[in-house]
């Protein structure tokens, strides 16, 4: 005879524990951005103000960590659902180590717009614009993996900077994903607000985690003990 599920473990009882994590991720989400998210969205769309996105994006970073690790460490029991006490502790764990990268990722992508805002100014070719836009385009899809990477593992900076680069190639199905999603919110942030964005933060960070599955399924299998 079959053995009756326990409570807390239907499908029901799961995607009701899944709702309620991505609504509370969600309002740390928005909690933890919110100092960079109100001057972000009271800025006027011009390119003098481009080093204050930049610096207005710094908190996001430490905040997306935190909700991959919370998400990722969800569990789908009603009775045990902690995503709060997790999403707090991937943001002590990890705001530093991706604040190492984040922010002088912030900064070269700050003086690359600004550079693409120019062009004519600075009477550089067209050509160089493209060049320019596919290395943005890069450095983001590389950083996604880091921002993964560092947020589910506890490798050296170094270490995480290389994996991620490596699986730029290894993992093309993941990669594209990535594109995917990055178009996506790129498209809700100029077609919208950067407010209609975050309020989608933990959907998306959901969606990014199970794209980059079979990286970290990679990851743990082959570079940890």
């Amino acid at each position: 005879m079959a053995e009756t599920a326990r409570f807390g473990q239907g499908v029901l009882s799961r995607a009701a524990a899944l709702v309620y994590a991505l609504l509370v991720v969600e309002l740390l989400l928005l909690l933890t951005t919110l100092p960079g998210l109100v001057p972000l969205v009271l800025l006027a769309r011009d390119a003098a103000n481009i080093p204050l996105y930049a610096a207005c994006a710094l908190p996001l970073g430490p905040a997306l960590s935190a909700a991959l690790y919370a998400l990722h460490h969800h569990r789908s029991d009603l009775a045990d659902l902690t995503p709060a006490t997790a999403f707090w502790r991937g943001y002590r764990l990890n705001a530093g180590p991706v604040l190492r990268v984040w922010a002088p990722l912030l900064l070269w992508l700050a003086v690359v717009a600004v550079n693409l805002a120019h062009l004519d100014a600075a009477a550089v070719p067209r050509w160089w614009a493209g060049l320019l836009v596919v290395l943005v385009v890069a450095a983001a899809l590389w950083a996604t993996n880091l921002l993964v990477i560092t947020s589910l593992f506890d490798f050296r900076v170094r270490d995480a900077a290389r994996l991620a680069s490596y699986f730029l190639v290894r993992r093309p199905a993941v990669t594209l994903g990535n594109l995917s999603l990055l178009v996506a919110a790129a498209g809700l942030t100029v077609l919208l607000s950067e407010a209609v964005l975050t309020l989608f933060g933990a959907v998306l960070v959901l969606v990014l985690l199970r794209n980059c599955r079979p990286m970290v399924g990679q990851i743990r299998m082959e570079f940890t003990a």
